[in-house]
Order: C-alpha cells, then structure tokens, then sequence
C-alpha cells in the first residue's frame, strides 16, 4: 500500500517534473484558445483581459495555479512577466499548508490547532481528497491540476480536473439560503453555496452552508458549519486571475484570514478527465507504528 507521506512525495516530484516544462498529463491536441497574439504567433498574456456583453470581465478559459517565479506545472512556456504577489501566496505549500505565507501561522482556536497537528501528524490520511472524496474549495484553488471556467450571465461553472470535481457560482442576484452559514441552516454541502455580485471590475464570491469537516489543505487545517468564505475575483490582464480567498469561521479560528492565489491562463489546450476511483486513492493509509 501506498502510504499518505509516499503520495506526497510523488506529487512533489511531479510538481518539480511538470514545473520544469514536462506535462504532469497529456491535455488535448493544440487547438488555438482566441484571444490576443504576439508578433510570434503567442498568446499575449499581458493583452487586456476580454469582457462579457455587459462589460464585465469575463473569467472563462482554463487556468493553474502561479507562482511569482514564472514556472508552470503543466508543462506551459515560462511566464512572460512578473506575476503581482503579496507575501500570504507562495505558490504549492499553500495545498499542503494554507497558511505557509503568515510568519506566526493561521490563527487557530486551541481545538483547531490540536485537530490540525493531529491530521498532520498521520499523514493527512483522513483527507476527503485521500478517500476519492470533494476537497476543500480551497485546496481545488491550489491544486496543480488545471481548472476551467464557464461564465455565463447567471452563473460560473468551476471544472476541476482534480477527482472530476465540479463547482457552480450563482451571479443571478438571489442571497444566500435563508441560515447559511449555521446549523439550523440548508443541508450543509461539500462546497456549501456560492453567490457572486459585482462592485465594480471584481466579482465577490460568498459561499456558506459548509459541512463541519471541511479540509482548508493536505494538512488538515479546518472549518466548520459556521465559516463562511469569500473570494474577491480579477483578472488585471488577459493571461493572469487573482482571487483573494478570505477565510472567516468564528468557531476554528480567532480572526478571519486572507490568502491571494494567482492563476495563469493555458492556452490552446483543454481538460481531461480524472476518475479518482480507477486510481490509489483509496489506499492511503497512516503510517504504521
């Protein structure tokens, strides 16, 4: 069997392979993604980003996650500038740890903090991702596997090839359902529910009505029924999607936080699909004493 610790290796070792220029899986034939061109024939990741018929930005196209030292994990071409940071976004340790970017770590209550090193301390062997289950949106955000955007005048459709894994953002004005995030709220979900509304050229994301085992990472950083998640979305250029992801659940931590996550477009490739189920998922197991 293949322990949580050997499948953490080997998806380090495959970040390192896909970042230095070899496709961690092969993506559909090239088919030109529209948009503008260089002199050379290349996407212009600094043209403007492109805008809906209501003059809103428009998300859609497939994207990893970046890092502000211009590596791809998909085998893309190096990035062709740099990528705005802020110092809570290092690229990949975000999966493993949400909070690698703050000096003094995650706020925790002391029963989250205790939960977490636990997690941890077996290898993450209960993870939903280990087990062929819903990640955390989070770690879908971080993941180095692509994830493509739908956006149409009432909703976005998030498709993530990680575990196949599929995520709807409803833009059509309703609020959230009546008691989310609580208890005596809407039957708690894997992703909660997600509502988006405009201020302006970024769209606000407030999704609530969690279950109450909800991983924020691979290292088992949690959240409860009562947190609540919102995403400030932009996309300063055609080739680059910020989303500020602010975390704020009262019950695990002693004050809302905030982590950035730059994703870069890829261009003139498409998903594949990922059955979690035909792979070893379901064999991780804790280390053996």
């Amino acid at each position: 069997m293949m322990t949580m610790k050997m499948g953490r290796n080997l998806f380090l070792a495959l970040a390192i392979l896909s970042a230095g220029g070899v496709p961690m899986a092969a993506q559909w034939p090239g088919y030109p993604t529209p948009g503008p061109r260089t002199a050379d024939g290349k996407i212009d990741y600094q043209g403007p980003a492109p805008r809906t018929a209501a003059g809103k930005p428009d998300f859609s196209g497939l994207w990893e996650p970046a890092d502000t030292k211009k590596t791809s994990f998909n085998g893309m071409p190096p990035y062709p500038f740099e990528i705005p940071s802020t110092p809570n976004d290092p690229p990949v340790a975000q999966f493993f740890n949400i909070g690698a970017g703050f000096k003094d770590g995650l706020p925790f209550q002391p029963w989250a903090a205790e939960l977490r090193a636990t997690r941890k301390a077996n290898n993450a062997k209960d993870n939903p991702d280990a087990h062929c289950l819903p990640m955390g949106l989070t770690q879908l955000h971080m993941h180095i596997q692509p994830r493509k955007v739908v956006q149409t005048p009432r909703e976005i459709i998030v498709l993530y090839e990680a575990n196949g894994n599929t995520r709807q953002i409803l833009t059509d004005g309703r609020a959230l359902p009546n008691g989310a995030p609580s208890n005596d709220g809407p039957t708690p979900w894997w992703y909660g529910y997600s509502v988006g509304h405009w201020e302006e050229d970024t769209l606000v994301v407030v999704t609530a009505g969690f279950r109450d085992d909800v991983w924020l990472d691979v290292d088992g950083s949690p959240m409860t029924s009562a947190g609540k998640m919102t995403e400030r979305w932009r996309r300063p250029s055609f080739g680059l999607m910020q989303v500020d992801i602010t975390i704020d659940d009262p019950k695990t931590y002693t004050k809302p936080f905030t982590v950035r996550v730059n994703h870069r477009l890829m261009p003139d490739t498409e998903l594949m699909e990922f059955v979690c189920e035909e792979r070893d998922g379901g064999h991780y197991v804790g280390e053996k004493k």
